[in-house]
């Protein structure tokens, strides 16, 4: 019998495999389609960043929940540092929580990680 923690962990590597091998797939054709801009195409456009939205969304709200309780545990850990959590809450709570079509036609560039300060 396989323990819970490994078939948990089983579970979110298929998810994010299905994830990005969306996005990889995805991100093509969206740039073909945008050369023609009829309303079709940008309709397709837009249900497909809204698709990808939805798994890509919940993966980063669950990155930035867990960089924000690293950072709290670092603030603790350095005694109240607040730089040393700001490193790393910074580029864990901001950067793109959704997918827009700019993103899939290369216009814009999707930020998963944000900057620092």
């Amino acid at each position: 019998m396989m323990s819970r923690q490994r078939i948990g962990r089983q579970v979110w590597s298929c998810l994010l495999g299905a994830v990005l091998g969306v996005l990889v797939v995805c991100t093509g054709t969206p740039a073909i389609a945008a050369e023609g801009q009829g309303s079709g195409s940008k309709a397709a456009l837009e249900a497909t960043s809204w698709l990808l939205t939805v798994p890509y969304g919940a993966f980063k709200c669950a990155y930035a929940i867990g960089g924000g309780i690293v950072g709290g545990i670092a603030w603790a850990v350095t005694g109240g540092d607040k730089a040393a959590a700001n490193s790393i809450w910074v580029p864990a709570v901001t950067g793109d929580y959704i997918i827009r079509p700019e993103n899939l036609t290369g216009e814009r560039p999707l930020h998963f990680v944000g900057k620092g300060n």
